[in-house]
């Protein structure tokens, strides 16, 4: 495995000054957002769609310095009824298919999306109980009308152009477990897969590894992101895990995004990196930085320290004792 960065926390320095941060910090590779919710700072879509030449200079910065692109991350809504954010999303996403694909990048992350609760909706609408019935309803007509039809499309066009599709299992949209990414692939195609982020499964009650289990055997893990939460019962008692407060109340919220090893211990990150190499995910370990109690340069180096220390990069040799 290699160990790598979601450049999106460096947004704040030039293309070549991240490039040469993530040199010094000696990583391996980048994931480098083209736009929607993590933003473009390193990316000028258009502009490399229209260049083979800026395409050509841009690689070369990257490949001078030893470094890959793991892959490019889109994470927008292509199924919200804001129409304009719905249709920004989608042309992000169609654009970074194509930049990939002519970059030879193998994965484009992204959300799955979630619409409203009928044609004439204003804002998306997450269901998250069985009862009353109109909740069932409404997610039915979401599956139906909605996400399946984008993705049968949508995930064709990127297995046409070699490109795989990491949807991260977030809360909040139509695909945020095990179940719904299988779901899903299971009625579009095997280019959609998931981009791994343990933060997200602990918070929902989902052990990470019990899902790397799930969802290695159906090869369907096609990224992973390396970030870790902590989770306060004493305020999951208050707020429950459905919490709304914003992510700058962390003295009250159930939960908050930290470092790699600042919420789960070493040994459960350890654990992590074992199950995708024993379930066959074998690629990048991206590093995402959003805890909200460190700067951004001691919550990069605490993970990529932590990581360093536990990551599996050689091929298993034969078992000699055995």
């Amino acid at each position: 495995m290699k160990l790598g960065v979601f450049t999106a926390l460096f947004s704040n320095q030039s293309f070549e000054e991240m490039l040469d941060t993530v040199q010094r910090a000696g990583l391996d590779t980048i994931e480098i957002g083209t736009g929607s919710y993590p933003g473009n700072a390193h990316c000028p879509l258009d502009e490399l769609l229209e260049s083979e030449q800026k395409r050509n200079e841009y690689m070369n910065a990257i490949c001078s310095r030893g470094l890959q692109v793991s892959a490019l991350s889109c994470h927008g809504n292509p199924l919200s009824p804001d129409q304009k954010f719905a249709m920004d999303s989608h042309e992000t996403f169609v654009k970074t298919v194509k930049l990939a694909s002519l970059l030879d990048i193998p994965v484009v992350n992204c959300f799955s999306g979630t619409p409203g609760d009928h044609e004439g909706a204003k804002y998306p609408n997450w269901p998250v109980v069985a009862w009353p019935p109109e909740y069932n309803d409404i997610l039915q007509w979401q599956w139906e009308e909605k996400l399946v039809p984008y993705w049968k499309k949508w995930g064709r066009f990127a297995q046409d152009f070699n490109v795989k599709i990491g949807l991260e299992l977030h809360g909040g949209f139509l695909v945020h477990s095990p179940y719904t990414l299988l779901k899903l692939r299971q009625l579009t195609c095997e280019a959609v897969g998931c981009n791994l982020d343990p933060s997200h499964l602990w918070w929902q009650g989902i052990d990470p590894v019990a899902a790397i289990k799930i969802l290695g055997k159906e090869q369907a893990i096609h990224h992973f992101h390396a970030k870790d939460i902590y989770l306060d019962q004493d305020n999951i008692n208050m707020y429950g895990l459905t919490d709304m407060q914003p992510y700058t109340s962390l003295q009250t919220r159930a939960w908050t995004f930290r470092s790699v090893g600042c919420g789960h211990g070493i040994e459960a990150w350890s654990n992590i990196l074992g199950a995708l190499r024993l379930y066959g995910y074998d690629y990048v370990v991206s590093i995402e930085h959003e805890d909200g109690l460190m700067s951004i340069e001691e919550g990069f180096k605490r993970a990529v320290d932590n990581l360093q220390s536990i990551m599996i990069r050689e091929q298993a040799s034969e078992m000699w004792w055995a």
